[in-house]
């Protein structure tokens, strides 16, 4: 069975029709990675995400699979070492959707990092990691550093460190991931919401009533053990267990801002620090370069995070402290975005001390949490859990399963013989792409993001060429639309343009020129009432105002932020 919205009936029906060994609640990269390593010992697997895919923190994190260099300041030696080399997997198993980025962290006089113990910190950081030696730190002059990026401050700079991070596309890792917990015999679907939990005499876990957001039914999904995957939402699901004790989490806010490279020509990610002592990421990215993160305690709506006035000034004035050429103002902002992370409670520290590693907690009723950590240790993370839903199963049942092996298993897309052999799969494939009636450009940038999918995507531009002419839409664009439908599970217009190509945050205004077209398109094939249509239509324009319209600090969108735009 395809994974599509198209069958999502079939899914559904399926959910309610089996018993499974594990139900999985949260679709984020964590659940993803969770299903996907269960699968692939033998589990039977349901998971179930209230939203899209990905919608929470997993879209909308700074896009680094990044081993935290900034975590040796706070001595987590253990979090560092496994998150490193964690790096290096997440990208040979996906190199379609993570990419070496080499990264600049100037040093200046009075700042964050001392020439000294930057050199010490990026050894110690390519030991732990263990960074293979073509990627390994080096030291540079003054000069060297001006000619990686001389947009940096001048002013008492005295050199820099020059390190390897990896930059991914967040949602797309996460919606691989699932892709390929699907193809190992997983059961998923989005937007569907667990409202109730199911318990047996002894008051345990057994199940779960579950709601279909798209239509309002309700379904029971029967499983022996449940793990909560739920990030932002975890404690909410522990309340609905009543077993929210102990620990708690604490929401922490990021902003990012996305500003085109006519206004900011950023030639090198650069790691850098602000006046108040925070560090924070510019990275160049598709002809933009997005700025962040802020980090600052949030206790509204989960789903919804906002960027405020307070944030974007942070952020613009941290880019001209660093680069005080460039003259950033609120006009330049072409888009942004706003996630939560869900760490772990730590009295008396602030958001961005507070420490980003993963626990596991286990409910009277058999409830298996999982909270913290990073989307770099994802996979980590779902063997940890998985293990520990391995021993339950040898212990009740005596059923044995093997050890985990993801560690070198390629993600969907992700099987184009290795990360070495990457540049030259993606270049074997542009004459299909040309064939198939796309421009060379368009071809390669497909490649470059669907991987060993991409051979999928030619075929449906060329089948649906006449499809694509007669809503108006360029043949690219169409056929991404077709794939995120048909292969992706994309069920509304903002799954498409937010998580499926992320649009919404680094091309606003394709996303502007095409909008109409692509609803005119969804709502045609997937038979939209005109209350439908307008309502789809209603959610991908406050998209779009979110990502470009702050809020003031209490979250009111003023009508002078609303003129603004």
């Amino acid at each position: 069975m395809k994974f599509s919205v198209l069958n999502r009936k079939e899914i559904i029906e399926k959910l309610q029709g089996e018993i499974f060994d594990v139900l999985v609640v949260g679709g984020g990269i964590t659940g993803a990675g969770i299903a996907l390593d269960a699968a692939t010992r033998g589990m039977k697997v349901a998971l179930v995400e209230m939203q899209d895919f990905a919608a929470g923190t997993s879209s909308r994190s700074t896009k680094l699979v990044h081993g935290g260099l900034r975590y040796l300041k706070q001595f987590e030696v253990k979090m560092v070492a496994e998150v490193g080399k964690e790096r290096a997997i997440v990208y040979e198993n996906g190199p379609h959707v993570t990419t070496p980025e080499w990264m600049l962290l100037p040093i200046h006089k009075g700042g964050t990092f001392g020439k000294f113990s930057t050199s010490i910190g990026l050894a110690v950081y390519d030991f732990l990691a263990a960074v293979k030696k073509s990627e390994r730190r080096s030291m540079l002059t003054t000069d060297q550093t001006l000619a990686k990026e001389p947009l940096i401050k001048k002013t008492g700079l005295k050199g820099g460190g020059y390190y390897v991070e990896y930059r991914t596309d967040d949602a797309r890792l996460t919606i691989e991931v699932m892709k390929a917990a699907h193809e190992k015999g997983a059961v998923v679907t989005n937007y569907t919401k667990v409202v109730q939990f199911l318990y047996d005499q002894q008051r345990k876990l057994r199940g779960a009533v579950v709601e279909d957001q798209l239509t309002g039914e309700k379904f029971e999904v029967v499983a022996k053990k449940i793990v909560n995957a739920a990030g932002p939402w975890v404690d909410q699901i522990r309340d609905m267990d009543q077993s929210k004790k102990g620990k708690v989490l604490q929401l922490s806010k990021g902003v990012h801002l996305v500003i085109d490279q006519s206004r900011f020509p950023l030639k090198q990610a650069v790691y850098f620090d602000t006046p108040d002592g925070r560090m924070v990421f510019a990275i160049p990215r598709e002809g933009k370069a997005y700025v962040g993160t802020t980090d600052t305690f949030y206790n509204e709506d989960a789903a919804t995070p906002y960027m405020t006035i307070a944030d974007r000034s942070y952020i613009i004035n941290a880019i001209n402290y660093m680069f005080p050429d460039v003259k950033i103002s609120e006009k330049d902002i072409e888009s942004s975005w706003a996630g939560v992370r869900p760490l772990i409670y730590e009295e008396g520290k602030s958001a961005s001390e507070i420490s980003r590693k993963d626990e596991i907690w286990e409910s009277a009723s058999g409830l298996i949490t999982i909270a913290g950590g990073k989307l770099t240790g994802y996979r980590k993370m779902a063997e940890m859990v998985t293990d520990r839903l391995a021993e339950k199963f040898s212990t009740e049942e005596g059923r044995t399963f093997p050890a985990c092996c993801t560690k070198h298993l390629p993600i969907s897309g992700g099987d184009v013989g290795g990360s070495a052999n990457y540049k030259t799969f993606v270049a074997s494939h542009i004459a299909l792409g040309v064939a198939a009636g796309l421009t060379n450009e368009d071809a390669e940038m497909l490649a470059n993001r669907y991987g060993s999918n991409v051979k999928t995507v030619f075929q449906l531009a060329k089948k649906f060429k006449a499809e694509a002419l007669k809503f108006g839409l360029p043949l690219s664009l169409f056929a991404q639309l077709i794939y995120a439908i048909e292969e992706e599970m994309a069920a509304t217009p903002v799954d498409f343009f937010h998580r499926r190509t992320g649009k919404i945050l680094f091309d606003i205004q394709t996303v502007r020129k095409w909008s109409n077209q692509v609803i005119a398109y969804m709502a045609e094939r997937f038979c939209w009432s005109d209350r439908q249509k307008q309502h789809y239509s209603e959610e991908l324009t406050k998209a779009l105002n979110a990502a470009v319209i702050p809020a003031d600090d209490q979250g009111n969108f003023s009508s002078s932020a609303v003129n603004e735009r």
